[in-house]
């Protein structure tokens, strides 16, 4: 199993034309880790062109970052509502009961391989916070939500956390839920020349803005029940 990896795009466009290159040399997964958009959490535009570039570059599934997320309701609807892949985010509920326009988590059947994809949004606020009250969105704990998570993971399924935390907290994550396969991080800014090992965990950052993708094959571990990382690059993506 092949999956390519951006995050922290910042609306740098131009990927397309060289990630399609990739994939048809090397066919794979691509995933992105958030953050891809101009607007954030209080500043909004009525076109993000990036979310096109995404779609022509086959992006599978995009995490949600602070960037794509919105204090508003409507505002995370109408940004979703522009992407023809699918918008992952696992640690965010709605309490006010609508209809959520994103997933909470994504399951991609290729190449033989079942592959549970989870992500994860850094908190804007608590628990109870008065924020909660008035936009109704709730922040739940990552380290919960992936371990729970975890726990429905099949022997035979990669377990695929995309995270949107900043890597001091991805090491964390991965210290304490050792059954993630991969996890693919962002938010910080990092960029890992080489997977950063908590464990039995893979950490990977390819850095902002668009310069690198990463590219990670990992095959079964039959031993172990599970997958490990073979091999990995992290590839020139834009110039900047």
């Amino acid at each position: 199993m092949r999956i390519y990896h951006t995050s922290d795009l910042h609306d740098h466009r131009g990927i397309a034309p060289r990630i399609r290159a990739l994939r048809e040399r090397a066919p794979g997964l691509y995933v992105d880790c958030g953050d891809s958009l101009r607007g954030s959490q209080t500043m909004v535009y009525p076109r993000e062109p990036i979310i096109a570039e995404l779609d022509a570059a086959g992006c599978d599934l995009q995490a949600m970052g602070n960037r794509e997320f919105n204090y508003l309701f409507g505002v995370v609807r109408a940004r979703a509502a522009q992407m023809h892949h699918p918008l992952v985010c696992s640690n965010l509920i709605d309490t006010k009961g609508r209809a959520l326009p994103f997933a909470r988590d994504f399951t991609i059947d290729a190449d033989g391989w079942r592959v549970r994809f989870c992500a994860l949004l850094v908190p804007q606020y608590p628990v109870g916070s008065g924020w909660e009250r008035i936009f109704g969105w709730r922040f739940l704990g990552p380290h919960e939500v992936v371990e729970a998570a975890a726990r429905t993971i099949a022997n035979n399924e990669l377990f695929v956390v995309m995270s949107h935390l900043g890597l001091r907290a991805d090491r964390a994550l991965a210290e304490r839920v050792q059954r993630i396969d991969l996890l693919l991080g962002g938010h910080s800014h990092d960029t890992l020349q080489q997977p950063e090992n908590v464990g039995r965990v893979p950490i990977v950052h390819a850095g902002p803005y668009g310069k690198f993708i990463s590219r990670s094959e990992l095959v079964r571990d039959a031993a172990a029940g599970r997958a490990r990382l073979a091999s990995f690059e992290l590839q020139p993506l834009l110039e900047q």
